[in-house]
């Protein structure tokens, strides 16, 4: 009986073991997390970026700016970009969500003299917050998923 007892805990310690063995070693994937976005992310008071590219033809002199904005605040903002000697005002909702880029609002930069593959750097602020100077990858619009994207002009 004692026998008995003593091979059912042997047994099944072998497949509690042999069953957890293949995850006792194995690191987790969890612990090095990847970005998959092709664009950076960065904030400016509260008013969050995200996502931010510039789709520019293959010359790399006229950029159209993809991003989302979140704003975190009650209250509504006037975030304005500036690139070079542009600038451009976009109305962000409060706590909302404004995307640019798309279909909707452009915001498009001429001169832009950043060849696709380069970064250049791109300036957000609005009233009551300090700007903020991020570095915004350039990509061609031949690169797939971007060509809806591309600069109209």
């Amino acid at each position: 009986m004692k026998a008995r007892v003593a091979a059912s805990i042997v047994l099944a310690l072998g497949l509690t073991a042999g069953m957890s063995g293949c995850t006792l070693l194995t690191p987790q994937d969890t612990l090095y997390i990847k970005e998959t976005a092709h664009g950076v992310n960065g904030s400016v008071g509260k008013i969050d970026i995200r996502n931010a590219v510039i789709v520019s033809n293959t010359r790399g002199t006229i950029g159209n700016l993809v991003v989302t904005f979140v704003n975190n605040e009650d209250k509504a903002h006037y975030l304005t970009v500036h690139h070079g000697s542009s600038s451009h005002d976009i109305a962000i909702p409060a706590d909302g969500i404004k995307k640019v880029g798309g279909e909707g609002r452009r915001i498009e930069f001429t001169g832009l003299d950043a060849k696709p593959g380069s970064l250049t750097d791109v300036y957000f602020t609005y009233a009551d917050a300090t700007g903020a100077q991020i570095q915004v990858p350039v990509l061609s619009s031949t690169f797939p998923g971007y060509e809806a994207f591309a600069p109209t002009r």
